[in-house]
């Protein structure tokens, strides 16, 4: 349908200009009559043409509608410029709604500041996002009856609604801000972009337990792995008394690890997907310039 209407567009360019010239060209003027040379009158003398005007000299010639030049705006620091890439990069969104605001495609980015991580914590934590997903959350935990000595009703889901944001809060403060800051680990996910998919698969699932220090080395990610065994043991100051304990407190962490693989696989592949299904192909762009370039060519035919 997207071929069609861009065909049936250039066809309707092409016919417009093919009118408009045809329009535009002069109409035919009918050759002289020659005249009889008893007609012609004689030729009379040429008049001296006037000498020209003296010019000023002294006087400056002024060009009319003169601009200005702008001055020329000086470079950012890059400082500057690394502080707009990373508020472009925390304004990312999937669909424009689900925050993507801990991934970036660089390379070799600058590490965080404590007060950077800070602020990647609070935006991850408090996104609007959060408060919806989390009551969609509690909504589905007591339709489950998850958490029986919540109880149900209004004030069971309140409880749950309560207990699904501490833990999405909780479980941000401490892998991207507390130990990130404490041990110096980098709480960003750093995009590939680049190999087959099997080992983007492989590198984004190894992301969830190796990172990348504030000096730039590969390394265990501690921040993960004690940030969800640091949520699921808090947790265990509001659930029921019948959800706490170690072996419950282990799962929970070893559940919430999962889905950051999850999660690492969509901000490994999303940028591809969003590419292939909501914007053009450099090469479809090119492929069609050519295609409008030679149908637009003029061809010379024997008339």
């Amino acid at each position: 349908m997207n071929a069609f209407i861009r065909n049936s567009f250039k066809l309707l360019v092409l016919v417009s200009l093919a009118s408009l010239s045809f329009a535009q060209q002069p109409a035919p003027t009918p050759e002289p009559q020659p005249t009889p040379a008893a007609a012609t009158p004689e030729a009379r003398p040429a008049t001296p043409e006037a000498p020209p005007a003296p010019q000023e000299k002294d006087k400056p010639t002024a060009t009319p509608n003169a601009q200005p030049t702008p001055p020329q705006q000086p470079e950012k620091p890059a400082q500057d410029q690394e502080k707009d890439i990373q508020k472009k990069e925390q304004s990312q969104r999937i669909l424009g709604v689900v925050p993507q605001f801990g991934v970036t495609s660089r390379e070799h980015p600058a590490p965080l500041t404590p007060g950077q991580k800070f602020h990647l914590f609070a935006r991850s934590s408090f996104d609007p996002f959060e408060y919806v997903a989390a009551g969609f959350q509690a909504g589905l935990s007591q339709a489950q009856n998850e958490f029986p000595g919540y109880g149900q009703g209004v004030a069971g889901y309140g409880k749950r609604y309560g207990a699904a944001l501490t833990d999405e809060v909780s479980s941000n403060f401490f892998a991207n801000f507390f130990y990130p800051v404490l041990l110096k680990e980098d709480p960003r996910y750093f995009r590939s972009g680049q190999g087959s998919i099997k080992r983007r698969i492989a590198y984004s699932l190894a992301q969830e337990f190796v990172t990348r220090a504030d000096s730039g080395h590969r390394r265990f990610n501690f921040s993960n792995v004690l940030g969800a065994f640091s949520s699921g043991g808090l947790s265990n100051l509001y659930y029921p008394s019948s959800d706490r304990g170690f072996g419950l407190t282990m799962s929970r962490s070893a559940i919430s690890l999962a889905y950051g693989s999850i999660g690492g696989l969509v901000d490994e592949f999303w940028t591809d997907i969003d590419h292939k299904l909501f914007h053009k192909h450099p090469k479809e762009q090119s492929t069609d310039k050519d295609a409008s370039a030679n149908h637009d060519a003029p061809t010379d035919r024997p008339h």
